[in-house]
C-alpha cells in the first residue's frame, strides 16, 4: 500500500508520542541539527549518481532529508512555535508571491529577469517584515547567503547573486582573463613568501588562493555547475585512482616509500586508463 506525506506526519507523530520511541522523543532541535546537515550532504551526494541515470540512492537520501523536515516541526508543535502544515502554507503562500509571471499578471521574457524579479520580491518582502532599515543599517542582498556553508558554495551563491543586480562577466571568455591576472599574481605571492618565509607574505599566499578559487566558481556558474558538485566527483576520482595505486603496490609486496615518484605517475596514468 503506497504512503503519502500525511503517513509519515502520523508515523512521526507515534514515535514522539508517550507510547512510541525513547530515543526519538529525546531529540531536540540542538540534537536534530548535526543529523539534518548530513542528510542534506547525503543527498547532495546521490545527486551525481542520479545524473547518471542511477536515481534510488536519491530517493532514498530525498526521503530521509523530508523525515528530517517532520521531525524538525513535530518538536516545533510541541514546543508551541508551528506545524508542519505553517510550514507547508508559508512556503506554498511565499513562492505563489515570487512567481509573479506565473500566477498574477507580470510578464519574465527570460530567467534572468525571473532571478531579478525574485531578488526584487525577497528585498521587499523583508521590509514589509521590518527586516530591512535601508542602506544605512549596512543591509545587503548578500545577507542572505549563509556563512556557515561551505566555501565553495557560499562563494557560488555570492556570486550568483551580485549577477542577479548586473555585477557579472559578460560572458564566461571574459573570467579566464582574470583567472590568469589571479594566477599570475598567486605566483607573485609565493615568489614573494620563499624570499621572506614571513607570516605577512604567507597570508598573502592564502588570499591570492582563495581569490583564484573564488575566480574559478565564477566560471562554473558560467557554465552552470555547481562547483562543490563538481569537487565532490573529483575527490571521488582521486580516490579511486589512488586506491587503485595502493591496490597496485599490495599486489607487489611494496611500500610507497619503497616505489619512485615516476613509478607513482606510471601507476596514476594507468588508473586513468582503467577508468
Amino acid at each position: 500500500m503506497s504512503k503519502t506525506f500525511n503517513d509519515l506526519v502520523a508515523l512521526m507523530d507515534r514515535l514522539r508520542s508517550p507510547g512510541g520511541c525513547p530515543w526519538d522523543r529525546e531529540q531536540t532541535y540542538a540534537t536534530l541539527a548535526p543529523m539534518l546537515l548530513e542528510e542534506a550532504y547525503e543527498a547532495f551526494d546521490a545527486l551525481e549518481e542520479a545524473r547518471q541515470g542511477r536515481p534510488d540512492d536519491l530517493r532514498e537520501e530525498l526521503g530521509d532529508l523530508l523525515f528530517q523536515i517532520t521531525f524538525f516541526a513535530r518538536v516545533a508543535a510541541e514546543r508551541g512555535e508551528f506545524t508542519i502544515d505553517d510550514v507547508i502554507e508559508q512556503v506554498h503562500a511565499k513562492m505563489v508571491r515570487r512567481h509573479p509571471h506565473v500566477f498574477a499578471d507580470t510578464t519574465a521574457g527570460d530567467s534572468a529577469e525571473v532571478l531579478r524579479n525574485w531578488e526584487a520580491i525577497k528585498a521587499e518582502e523583508k521590509r514589509a517584515a521590518g527586516k530591512l532599515k535601508g542602506e544605512a543599517a549596512g543591509t545587503s542582498i548578500l545577507d542572505g547567503v549563509s556563512t556557515k556553508a561551505p566555501a565553495l558554495m557560499e562563494a557560488h551563491q555570492l556570486s550568483t547573486k551580485a549577477a542577479r543586480v548586473g555585477f557579472d562577466w559578460k560572458q564566461v571568455e571574459d573570467i579566464f582573463e582574470k583567472l590568469q591576472e589571479e594566477t599570475d599574481e598567486l605566483r607573485v605571492a609565493i615568489s614573494a613568501h620563499a624570499d621572506t618565509n614571513s607570516e605577512a607574505d604567507h597570508t598573502r599566499v592564502r588570499e591570492e588562493i582563495g581569490d583564484l578559487l573564488f575566480v574559478v566558481t565564477n566560471i562554473a556558474r558560467h557554465m552552470q555547475v555547481e562547483p562543490e558538485a563538481a569537487l565532490k566527483l573529483t575527490n571521488r576520482k582521486f580516490r579511486r585512482r589512488f586506491g587503485f595505486i595502493e591496490g597496485k603496490l599490495r599486489e607487489q609486496n611494496r611500500r610507497f616509500d619503497e616505489t619512485t615518484l615516476d613509478e607513482l605517475e606510471e601507476l596514476w596514468q594507468e588508473a586513468k586508463r582503467q577508468s
